[in-house]
């Protein structure tokens, strides 16, 4: 499944309420900490996209099909941009920068790979069968890791 995302803000909420469509049918419930995980992704990704970049861009997502106890969710965005992404310091104060700490902290998996004249970001969510993912939540609780903020930068 795929959506063009044309370069203009408007476009990341057009694309998180697609994403949310496309929830049904997969086996993943619309109020599961997945699905709360993967539209937060959608959101920075695309925003990274539409913000950092001005091109349009495609965004993709692969989702387990009928009732999966244990799948992987992937997140694409490609772009034909040059700039990479690199890390960059956020101030406390900041309201920006932050998108692919984000992105490192949520998601299982992720990195980015030049694509003919542009790039692909990608991420991953293994989803757990229930009991996994309460133990997960037990175990992690609260300390969530804390990341430098990051963002594009020409290359």
């Amino acid at each position: 499944m795929q959506l063009e995302i044309r370069p203009d803000p408007a476009e990341v909420g057009r694309a998180r309420k697609w994403a949310r469509s496309r929830l049904a049918g997969s086996g993943i419930e619309v109020d599961e900490s997945l699905a709360e995980t993967l539209i937060l992704l959608v959101s920075e990704l695309v925003t990274n996209a539409v913000v950092h970049t001005g091109c349009p861009a495609v965004l993709r997502l692969s989702l387990p099909g009928g009732a999966a106890e244990a799948a992987t969710v992937r997140l694409e965005v490609a772009d034909t941009s040059t700039r990479a992404p690199v890390p960059r310091c956020a101030d406390d104060d900041a309201t920006g920068g932050r998108g692919l700490a984000l992105v490192d902290g949520l998601a299982d998996r992720w990195g980015w790979s030049r694509e003919g004249a542009g790039k692909r970001i990608w991420c991953e969510l293994d989803r757990c069968a229930p009991s996994a993912q309460s133990a997960m939540r037990r175990r992690c609780g609260s300390e969530a890791p804390a990341y430098d903020g990051l963002a594009y930068e020409a290359v």
